[in-house]
């Protein structure tokens, strides 16, 4: 059984997967402020929740965009199941062919997300996931990771319209009754919801130009499933590509299993 853990800015998710498929999904909130002791209480909760014995726990592989608490997870992953997890970044076999200014650069997300992409569909791929941030990545016929976007993510555009404005209020992204709104938090929700899903239309036709031909588009986050559907182009959404692709990347490169021995500790 391998334990996956993709840590997002705001959400930590945390798969279980086997040859068969993933097994169960749970999520945590990023706090970089709990020790590894803490978030090992947290993740043996989950791994009990589901249904999972610890030593049934043969793998681990870590994605993470918040680096600070990567040395508290990596230790809280040791203390449940004895093994250090892998990390996804430079060093690790991607199978990928980044053409970056600079490679390393690539965000691990990024990385996990084209190298799913990739064994699941034919390149040329756009790649979109919506989360604290939305990120487009482009790859062309050749399977070259050629760039991308970032784009401030909808919550985030929502939480500036009400935290910038004095008369404007905090609302919750629900979906919009129409795009002509005759209410101002019905025209928040559209401007949110219907902006969002133009621009990345528009977004896709202008990289499909640089591009010099048509993509297959690929889109997951937690945020996808509200904006996807208003979308006029032909969006696959697949809201568990990231772990996918850990699974993807712990294959190529998996060693055999250091157990390093748990901690004991009490709840």
């Amino acid at each position: 059984m391998l334990l996956a853990l993709d840590v997002g800015n705001t959400n930590i998710v945390i798969g279980f997967l086997d040859e068969s498929g993933i097994r169960n999904i749970a999520r945590l909130e990023t706090d970089r402020d709990k020790t590894a002791h803490e978030y090992a209480i947290s993740l043996r909760q989950v791994i009990e929740f589901s249904g999972i014995a610890p030593e049934d726990v043969d793998g681990a592989i870590l994605s993470s965009v918040v680096p600070p608490i990567n040395g508290a997870l990596i230790a809280a992953v040791r203390m449940i199941t004895g093994i250090r997890p892998l990390v996804v970044g430079p060093g690790m076999k991607t199978g990928l062919n980044i053409a970056l200014d600079n490679p390393a650069t690539m965000g691990s997300d990024l990385v996990v997300g084209a190298a799913a992409a990739l064994a699941m569909h034919a390149p040329p791929l756009i790649i979109i996931d919506m989360g604290t941030a939305t990120t487009m990545t482009v790859i062309d016929r050749e399977a070259r990771v050629l760039g991308g976007a970032i784009i401030p993510g909808v919550g985030i555009s929502l939480e500036a319209l009400a935290s910038g404005t004095s008369q404007l209020p905090h609302i919750s992204l629900d979906a919009p009754k129409k795009c002509i709104s005759t209410d101002t938090v019905e025209a928040m929700r559209s401007g949110s919801v219907y902006g969002t899903a133009a621009m990345l239309d528009g977004m896709i036709e202008r990289m499909e130009a640089e591009l010099g031909e048509p993509a297959a588009v690929i889109a997951t986050g937690g945020l996808g499933g509200c904006i996807i559907p208003y979308c006029r182009r032909e969006i696959t959404y697949d809201k568990n590509l990231l772990l996918n692709g850990l699974w993807a990347l712990y294959q190529k490169n998996k060693r055999k299993p250091s157990f390093h021995g748990k901690f004991s500790f009490v709840l």
